[in-house]
């Protein structure tokens, strides 16, 4: 497994990021994103003691911050999904995950690459990508 990655190229700058931490995203209805990163997805969600409206999943040692906008980003709709802004995600089974997709009505793009992945977009449009590495 790995095989596949690209090998890591050495910068001769000094910082040096060891770990990608979170990502955060916009969202405008939390209750709706909740239920499609929780229960479609199936997420655990943590705690957090910020003030402003958001949820946080714990995924490994990586986190995903949803944040509450007026608005959430557009995606270029003549592009693939993929040449869009995105998150990728890996999982165990794709077809199980396609099928949970199908269940709750969202959509689904094949990678165009033609490797085992698809992109889905949460309720606001925001792309995930899906891999069964």
């Amino acid at each position: 497994m790995g095989d596949n990655l690209p090998k890591p190229h050495r910068s001769s700058a000094t910082m040096q990021i060891t770990q990608s931490l979170h990502t955060a995203i916009l969202v405008t209805d939390l209750e709706r994103s909740e239920k499609f990163y929780g229960t479609v997805l199936g997420l655990t969600k943590i705690d957090r003691s910020l003030k402003y409206p958001g949820a946080w999943y714990q995924i490994g040692h990586y986190q995903l911050h949803l944040i509450v906008a007026l608005t959430a980003p557009t995606t270029n709709p003549n592009e693939k999904w993929g040449r869009n802004p995105h998150i990728a995600f890996s999982v165990a089974d794709l077809e199980s995950a396609k099928g949970e997709l199908r269940h709750h009505n969202y959509p689904i793009q094949a990678s165009a690459s033609g490797r085992p992945a698809i992109f889905t977009q949460d309720p606001d449009g925001n792309i995930i990508e899906l891999s069964q590495l």
